[in-house]
């Protein structure tokens, strides 16, 4: 994989992404390494645990990549919408406990991708959540506002959904977007620490629990393979 590496540290898997030089950004080719990343830990037979977490300091995932995206012919943005949500709706679904541990900013649809899993850590001291789809006049599909469900507080998500605004980890985690916020050095340790816990859980009844909670996803999902 040119974008991501996928690895294990004892029971957890590790989806490192690699291309902090363009923020992390989607285009098709990378949608498509994180689908072959997600056949890959849906094939694994065991209990275990996902982290999704960056090399780059500064970035963990900016979205869209918006100068390759406005390059593409009108018709192309239906079927890339759906490329989207499919992957989505596979994070959102999979079959074992997820964490973000987010190393950096989270903006739109890096920001969707860590609403898809189960819990999300970030810094406390840099970084960005932020969904500026309001202002970037990209509205969301029926399948991102049923991602954006899965956040807790209504109120924070009304509020970050229809005027734009950008929060830091601390503001974060009062809004429970996040977990928890810790400084830069304690991060990884923490995120690591909380999927160790986790990957030793019976994958099955975990899975089972977290798809009975996200029902309406689970009924997309079998709408969308009908």
């Amino acid at each position: 994989m040119s974008t991501m590496e996928l690895t294990r540290d004892g029971d957890v898997h590790v989806l490192t992404l690699t291309n902090g030089a363009q923020e992390n950004r989607f285009t098709e080719d990378v949608i498509n390494e994180y689908e072959a990343a997600l056949d890959a830990l849906e094939a694994y037979e065991g209990n275990t645990a996902l982290v999704i977490t960056s090399n780059d300091p500064k970035f963990w995932s900016n979205g869209i990549n918006l100068q390759w995206f406005m390059t593409q012919p009108p018709d192309y943005y239906p079927g890339f919408g759906r490329m989207l949500d499919k992957m989505f709706m596979r994070f959102a679904l999979l079959n074992m406990p997820t964490l973000g541990c987010l190393t950096g900013h989270a903006y739109a649809g890096g920001a969707l991708l860590a609403a898809t899993l189960d819990f999300r850590f970030m810094r406390s001291d840099r970084g960005f959540f932020c969904y500026p789809e309001v202002d970037i006049r990209i509205p969301f599909t029926p399948i991102m506002h049923q991602v954006l469900d899965l956040l807790p507080d209504r109120l924070a998500l009304t509020e970050l959904l229809l005027t734009g605004r950008r929060i830091s980890g601390i503001e974060a985690q009062a809004k429970q977007i996040v977990l928890a916020a810790y400084p830069a050095e304690e991060l990884w340790g923490k995120a690591m620490e909380m999927a160790r816990m986790l990957a030793i859980k019976d994958r099955r009844t975990y899975t089972t629990i977290k798809h009975n909670m996200r029902q309406a996803l689970v009924n997309s999902w079998k709408n969308w393979q009908d």
